[in-house]
């Protein structure tokens, strides 16, 4: 490999990083202004739309944080990290869920009884994959303590919103929804500014 073609290869690696660390700032946030346009538990058509572009820029947030453990654990941080988007493409079907029976007026009572109609493809899609993004997250939380790569406090936090994610998603509490996001943001941001700081300062 030459000269050129190193260089570039470490700009590709540079900016993405700065996508990652940039996502990890997004992904919490949009998720956190979703759930403030609940209606009657349901995301509705904006909320509906923030999570969607939230899960979207989970994906690359997720890879940032599984990077962590990419050299103690190879293997579970490759696997760890698929079934974990798995899971954001769960959170985009209930994300559409909302989003199309908002539009079409169909209530939740009724988009359950038609979702009994399909029972294995629901579960594929919506209830057997959902708790993947939350459990994929909790479990990583674990493994960045056990490894200890990252501070106990972020991953502790990134442990405890992943166990407030779904409680509070089943329950529709919203005033728990909002404390589960916040809990998400804190940690997330955190790594993001010092993956950033790092970056800029190798730039410099």
């Amino acid at each position: 490999m030459d000269t050129k073609d190193t260089s570039q290869s470490i700009t590709s690696l540079q900016l993405e990083k700065k996508l990652e660390g940039f996502s990890l700032i997004i992904a919490p946030s949009l998720l956190a202004a979703s759930s403030f346009f609940w209606r009657n538990g349901e995301y509705g058509v904006e909320g509906a739309t923030m999570l969607i572009l939230s899960l979207f820029c989970w994906i690359p947030a997720l890879k940032c944080l599984f990077a962590f453990v990419e050299k103690k654990m190879p293997r579970y941080s490759i696997l760890g990290y698929w079934i974990a988007v798995f899971g954001c493409i769960s959170g985009v079907c209930f994300a559409f869920l909302g989003y199309l029976a908002t539009i079409f007026n169909i209530s939740h009572t009724e988009y359950l009884l038609e979702l009994n109609s399909y029972p294995v493809t629901s579960q594929i899609l919506l209830f057997g994959s959902g708790p993947l993004f939350p459990l994929s997250v909790l479990i990583l939380g674990l493994m960045l303590i056990v490894n200890k790569v990252i501070s106990i406090w972020i991953a502790l936090l990134l442990c405890v919103g992943a166990i407030l994610f779904p409680v509070s998603r089943i329950l529709r509490v919203e005033w728990l929804a909002h404390i589960a996001d916040i809990i998400f943001f804190i940690p997330c941001c955190s790594v993001a500014i010092e993956m950033l700081r790092r970056e800029k300062r190798q730039v410099d």
